[in-house]
């Protein structure tokens, strides 16, 4: 099965959110659609960047579990950007 990850840049909290919930929550709502094989966050450039990488069955179902990603994260965070990927070989490549 092909792996795709969605990334996101993530701004201000919003109110009453625990930045420490925000990585367990965009794993889940990926895990209630497919499988998950990690999530991390990382500073570039001074930003977060949380990543979610899961497992779908092509295209337009991986672009629905990114969009459930998305939406419960910004539910918590402000999201400023959004892209998901998906992986040939060793490179990860947009999708369109």
């Amino acid at each position: 099965m092909p792996s795709y990850r969605v990334r996101m840049v993530v701004g201000a909290l919003r109110l009453g959110t625990d930045p420490a919930q925000v990585l367990p929550t965009a794993t889940e709502a990926a895990r209630e659609h497919t499988a998950v094989e990690a999530g991390q966050v990382d500073i570039l450039r001074g930003e977060p960047v949380l990543t979610v990488r899961y497992e779908a069955a092509d295209d337009l179902a991986a672009a629905g579990v990114g969009r459930a990603v998305v939406e419960r994260v910004d539910a918590m965070a402000v999201v400023e950007t959004s892209r998901v990927m998906r992986r040939f070989g060793n490179r990860w490549y947009p999708m369109r």
